[in-house]
């Protein structure tokens, strides 16, 4: 039987930063991912902002311009990027072994002292609009964030701005509000950096503590909402122009965290009902009844420091529309009186548990794994405990979890696309 992956993995503090570093049997390679509490004030409209700073930190430092930040990666076949996930800010990459001191520090380079010239910032808000004004033609993107903001309230990570109010938020973005925002929102706080590969843990320190030592952090507090404040359960339709096949969220709020006794539980029972094709709702909305291509249900949103929701997501056409939505409610009605029987939920864990292990056969995979657990506060064997928690469920628990948190009388529904007249708009 093989060790333990959590008994290879080096777990130490170095300056500022959390560093996990798991050495895997894959020659001269190593992947690595980061993030950093970045406390943006989403109330304020802050998380389009971040989102900017994040596309323009590839575009240039104090030091050297953009091209020569690509040269510097693309002639050691390294790739670097960084990401913007609501409450935190991300890096993640590759490198050779022999390289990752150079590339790890390049990574501090662009995050400490990025150019953010006033031309670079002008086209990533051109780009961002252009982003905002392709999601307006998303039946999907519309319904999904129409349901979130029934379900929250703008200051909560979860919710999305509508697209006028993102398009306001956009044009208010000057060089000097980026500036503004990465001096007071990039630093070190909860800064934590996961690498896999063929990798030295004492050299790996080395590097991180010459890049990063002297990052200090703001040590600003979360400024968000920490609960959903939903409207009560009604609809909510998107009219879009010249849209036949319409896609429809039901939804609402979990009082539901990460770390909650009953996530798993909860979670597994969500993905036995619409998880892959496997699932209830695709065996039976889609299969025997024939009324959709596409349906799936999700637990979204969750993290440790705030709730989510339970969503359902159906594209129809628009001679099946209605038939379609009574039917997703009958289903997931009938799911939670029913309860999840010890075949379906053998056939669940056996699911998210290789999904598990197969995330990890890869060095990007399982330096991703470690990031994501020790963002969520567990410790780092969670990675081993997780396959036996999810195939130590029982049919019971999974049942009285989603009893619990799955309330079929409290869906919210939004619809987007062309309407048909007898929908009952």
């Amino acid at each position: 039987m093989p060790d333990p992956l959590a008994s290879r993995v080096h777990d130490v503090t170095v300056g500022p930063a959390r560093l996990l570093v798991l050495p895997v049997g894959v020659p001269d390679v190593v992947s690595f991912r980061g993030s950093f509490e970045s406390a943006p004030d989403l109330g304020a409209s802050d998380d389009v902002v971040q989102s900017v700073v994040a596309t323009l930190l590839d575009k240039g430092t104090v030091r050297r311009d953009r091209f020569a930040v690509a040269e510097a990666l693309e002639g050691r076949g390294a790739q670097v990027s960084f990401y913007s996930d609501g409450l935190r800010m991300g890096f993640a990459g590759r490198a050779l072994r022999d390289d990752l001191a150079d590339v790890i520090a390049l990574v501090a380079e662009q995050l400490r002292e990025p150019a953010l010239d006033a031309d670079e910032v002008e086209k990533a808000v051109v780009r961002a609009v252009a982003g905002v004004r392709r999601a307006l033609e998303s039946t999907g993107g519309q319904a999904s964030g129409a349901l979130a903001r029934r379900l929250y309230g703008p200051a909560h990570p979860n919710y999305a701005l509508a697209p006028a109010d993102e398009f306001d938020a956009l044009d208010a973005i000057t060089p000097e509000a980026v500036r503004a925002y990465h001096a007071a929102h990039v630093g070190a706080d909860g800064l934590t950096i996961a690498l896999a590969g063929d990798v030295e843990p004492s050299a790996v320190q080395a590097a991180v503590q010459a890049a990063f030592g002297d990052w200090r952090p703001h040590e600003r507090g979360p400024v968000f909402d920490a609960e959903a404040t939903p409207e009560p359960p009604g609809r909510t339709v998107v009219e879009m122009a010249d849209r036949q096949n319409l896609d429809v969220r039901l939804g609402h709020a979990v009082d539901l965290r990460r770390d909650d006794d009953d996530f798993l539980a909860t979670y597994a029972g969500v993905f036995a009902l619409g998880g892959n094709f496997s699932s209830r709702l695709m065996q039976t909305v889609r299969d025997e009844q024939g009324l959709t291509y596409g349906i799936g249900a999700t637990l979204g949103g969750p993290s440790v420091r705030h709730d989510g929701h339970v969503q359902v997501q159906v594209t129809l056409s628009q001679e099946s529309v209605a038939r379609g939505i009574a039917a997703t409610r009958a289903e997931v009605e009938a799911f939670v009186a029913e309860g999840v029987s010890e075949p379906v939920l053998a056939q669940t864990q056996t699911t998210l548990a290789g999904t598990h292990v197969v995330g990890l056969a890869t060095t990007s995979g399982a330096a991703a794994r470690l990031l994501v657990n020790a963002e969520r506060g567990f410790d780092v064997g969670y990675l081993d405990r997780f396959p036996d928690l999810v195939r130590a469920l029982t049919a019971d628990e999974v049942t009285a979890a989603v009893r619990r948190h799955v309330r079929p009388a409290d869906l919210h529904e939004t619809v987007a696309g062309t309407m048909p007249d007898d929908l009952g708009v």
